[in-house]
């Protein structure tokens, strides 16, 4: 790690297709209570099995296996490809605590991210995460990613669909 922030870079296109060299990791939030249904999982799910699969068995299995908001699982969905399940959202709806997003969540999660993409020597892909689905708000999420993955030398790539 050198002592300048690494990049990140926002572009149009598809977070399940990364674009770059080297071993990657593709960043996402996932819910805390079991849902995989709606949003950039079914992107996730067209293109790889296995991380609905193992985020299922994990949620199933919560009692003795850490999952809890700001828990981050690694599947390896090609030789040099990972995607990091990240609990970043409480619950699937809006309510009257407001949306599910739980950014405190998510800035752990991301310092997990940083750590597996330090050990790995991988870049950091994402969409716009915590902003979908979730109702949070980019200006909150940037500065975690900045902080925790940009700030330590992790390059990070951002994509935006529309």
């Amino acid at each position: 790690m050198s002592d300048a922030p690494a990049p990140l870079r926002v572009l149009r296109g598809d977070a399940t297709a990364p674009r770059a060299a080297g071993p990657k990791i593709i960043a996402h939030v996932c819910n805390d209570r079991g849902g995989w249904g709606r949003g950039f999982v079914l992107a996730l799910s067209r293109r790889w099995p296995e991380p609905e699969r193992d985020y299922r068995a994990w949620h199933r299995d919560r009692a003795r296996n850490g999952f809890a908001l700001g828990a981050v699982r690694l599947v390896r969905v090609l030789p040099d490809t990972w995607v990091a399940n990240m609990v970043g959202q409480h619950g699937t709806r809006r309510g009257s605590g407001g949306p599910p997003v739980r950014y405190e969540a998510i800035a752990a999660g991301l310092r997990t991210v940083a750590g597996h993409a330090l050990e790995l020597g991988a870049t950091v892909h994402m969409p716009r995460i915590g902003c979908g689905l979730a109702g949070g708000r980019w200006e909150r999420v940037e500065p975690l990613v900045r902080e925790a993955l940009c700030a330590r030398g992790v390059a990070v790539t951002v994509y935006d669909t529309d």
